[in-house]
């Protein structure tokens, strides 16, 4: 047997997947590969198509999911461009529904990937206060987590790869999320829906709405709502 395949034997089949989604990332950036993914691009394709998503009415919604799982997998910064993307190609609801469905896969394969590479081995070198942690979201992680999706303004990818090395529970992670991005995808489903003109004119949108208090102001009191059982909980063990 020769030192490659012993150094092969012993390569922790761990690390596979996220060496593999590395490589990706780095191909997909040393590539360009982004720049097909802009406001540019889709002001210049946009006509086309929407001409092939209506010649394509069952394969194009399937093969935008399976691009937005790409995305958010790789943690791609295009997310709010594939949002309004669906928008403007599918409408507000079939867009937004596209979308929601998207991402949750896309972040339960990263939650998934960083669970199993990264979670064990830090739980065991984490210590009491990590231990401690992954109790709590093990716990009431489902509300922590809707409260944190609800509001648009925190990165997506970094939530999920959190959540996969605080060990929250799978189940938890991904109702919450899927419940909890709605309102935001829908609100640029929305906005996407009607991006022809401004794209015409070679604008982009705006998307300050997201952070505008009539958008963050809802949705700052539903994230508020989703953890007052926990703050209630932990008040009446206090003062028991």
């Amino acid at each position: 047997m020769t030192a490659a395949m012993v150094a092969a034997m012993r390569f922790p089949r761990r690390l596979i997947a996220p060496l593999i989604l590395i490589g990706l990332i780095a191909a997909i950036w040393g590539f360009g590969l982004t720049g097909h993914l802009s406001w540019s691009a889709l002001a210049r394709d946009q006509a086309a198509l929407k001409t092939w998503v209506a010649a394509h009415a069952l394969l194009a919604p399937g093969l935008f999911v399976v691009l937005y799982i790409l995305s958010v997998t790789l943690s791609l910064p295009q997310a709010a461009l594939l949002t309004m993307t669906g928008g403007l190609l599918f409408g507000t609801v079939a867009g937004g529904a596209l979308a929601v469905i998207g991402a949750t896969i896309g972040a339960v394969c990263l939650f998934l990937i960083a669970r199993s590479t990264f979670a064990d081995p830090l739980a065991r070198r984490g210590g009491t206060a990590l231990g401690k942690l992954r109790e709590e979201l093990r716990r009431d992680g489902f509300a922590y987590l809707l409260a944190i999706r609800l509001i648009p303004v925190v990165p997506f990818w970094l939530v999920n790869l959190a959540a996969a090395l605080c060990g929250m529970r799978l189940r938890h992670f991904a109702t919450a999320t899927l419940v909890g991005i709605m309102p935001a995808t829908f609100i640029m489903a929305s906005i996407g829906a009607g991006l022809s003109l401004v794209l015409a004119t070679g604008e982009q949108p705006d998307l300050s709405i997201l952070v505008s208090l009539p958008v963050l102001g809802p949705l700052l009191a539903l994230a508020g709502l989703s953890i007052l059982p926990v703050i209630w909980r932990k008040w009446r063990v206090r003062h028991a």
